[in-house]
Order: C-alpha cells, then sequence, then structure tokens
C-alpha cells in the first residue's frame, strides 16, 4: 500500500473523503480558447460540439476527509484521453460518437484551497495545481455562494441557484494534472448524495485577478450549461500514475 510523508505525516493511500459538499457550474467555452489555456500540458480537450469544449467551475467544503477539513475552487476542463490523440468535432454526431468511444477526463487546471497540508498533499502526491487563496463559502442559504481571493485581489464572485432533485451516482473518472512538466493521471471516484440539478442557475462575477482575465477570454460570464450540487459527497482518490510525453 502506498504511503506518503507531507509535512512529517503519513497520508496512505487511497485518500477517502468521508463528508464533503459541493457546488458546479459547467459552461460551454470556445475549443480554441481552452486549448489556448491549456497549451502547457501534453493534452486535448474534448469537442462535446464543433469548436465548444467544457469548462467547469466548481466549488467544494470537505468537512471531514484524510486531508482535515478545508475550502477548494476549482477550474476544470474535459479532455480526451492520452491515448486517443487530437481531433476536432466535425458535427454534433461526430461529437457525440467520440466520446462514446474514447470517454473523457477531468483536466484539473487550477485548484486553490485555504489549508496549506492539504495544499501541500495535493501537489507532491497527484501533482494538482493547489495554491494558497482566501475561499469564503456561503452554504448555508438557498443560493450557494463562493467569493474567490487571491493574493488580496477578487477572482470571482460566484452564486449558483440549486435546481430540482436528481439521481445520485456517478461514475469512476480519471483526473489529469500537469504539474513541474509530468502529466499525471488519477482514478477518482465520487459517490453524491442530495443532488439537485437544472440549466443555468449560475450568477458570475469576475474580478481583477489574471485568473479572472483567463476565464473572460474563455467567454465568461456568459450563462451555465448547468448547475449541480451536492449535499454529502464522499469520495475517493488513487495513486496516480504518470503519464509519459508523446
Amino acid at each position: 500500500m502506498a504511503s506518503h510523508l507531507i509535512q512529517g505525516r503519513l497520508v496512505t493511500m487511497p485518500v477517502e473523503v468521508r463528508d464533503a459538499t459541493v457546488c458546479s457550474a459547467m459552461y460551454l467555452v470556445r475549443a480554441d480558447a481552452a486549448r489556448a489555456v491549456l497549451a502547457y500540458s501534453d493534452l486535448d480537450v474534448t469537442e462535446v460540439l464543433p469548436g465548444k469544449a467544457l469548462c467547469t467551475l466548481m466549488f467544494v467544503r470537505y468537512g471531514d476527509s484524510d486531508l482535515d477539513s478545508y475550502h477548494e475552487f476549482g477550474v476544470a476542463f474535459a479532455v480526451r484521453p492520452p491515448d486517443a490523440g487530437r481531433r476536432r468535432a466535425r458535427s454534433v454526431l461526430s461529437g457525440l460518437m467520440d466520446l462514446r468511444a474514447h470517454g473523457t477526463g477531468a483536466f484539473i487546471h487550477w485548484l486553490p484551497v485555504d489549508q496549506g497540508f492539504t495544499m501541500e498533499a495535493g501537489r507532491a502526491i497527484w501533482g494538482f495545481p493547489k495554491e494558497l487563496a482566501e475561499i469564503d463559502l456561503r452554504l448555508s442559504s438557498p443560493y450557494k455562494r463562493c467569493v474567490l481571493r487571491k493574493d488580496g485581489r477578487l477572482v470571482l464572485d460566484l452564486l449558483i441557484r440549486p435546481g430540482v432533485p436528481v439521481p445520485g451516482g456517478a461514475p469512476p473518472m480519471d483526473a489529469y494534472s500537469h504539474l513541474d512538466g509530468v502529466t499525471r493521471r488519477t482514478r477518482w471516484t465520487m459517490r453524491p448524495h442530495g443532488v439537485r440539478a437544472r440549466p443555468g442557475g449560475a450568477l458570475i462575477r469576475l474580478g481583477n485577478h489574471p485568473i479572472a482575465k483567463e476565464l473572460s477570454e474563455l467567454g465568461l460570464p456568459k450563462r451555465a450549461l448547468m448547475t449541480t450540487t451536492a449535499s454529502h459527497l464522499t469520495m475517493t482518490f488513487h495513486e496516480p500514475e504518470q503519464i509519459p510525453h508523446p
């Protein structure tokens, strides 16, 4: 069983999250702009529609996990598996067929957190691009809100309105990361409960931080394709594998 020494503390794999609350907003963005954002990695975005890629903004309150309690914000993109090569969708049908043939993974582009231990563990174990930031989560009201600041500058203010109850359950997913020149793939299992979803449902205000500028170049703020909330989520993060350069 693999283990990692982080700040003098042994973290044994897999890492378990026993209680978390998550809110996310999914956007259709320009695929060429998304490719420019991910140019530093070895991966290509999934074109779910011709010229369109998926970008997800999410905020999470970790109440009980092997990496302690903390708040997290994430920017992720749907990407093609490394062995699937590069492909541009010519039509809606070709995009759907490509998804069915190769599936998709989540590339974690930016992952600020508000606690030092999880930041170091995330970077050292999985190569997740964790940084320290101020993450103000307001989850007790009907509208779920995240105000994110980094280095004293506003990155964004994201408000999500929960939708109608939908069945839970989620298939295992591959999470990809690229840090210090190394691309990694991590098997990630989620077990959501109390799930609500709706089309639209998000209001976003961008600040003056460089990440906000990056999001604006993707076309945000705009109407979300879909928003999802889960009041109780358990997760398992497995030992990562390094992906060789093509």
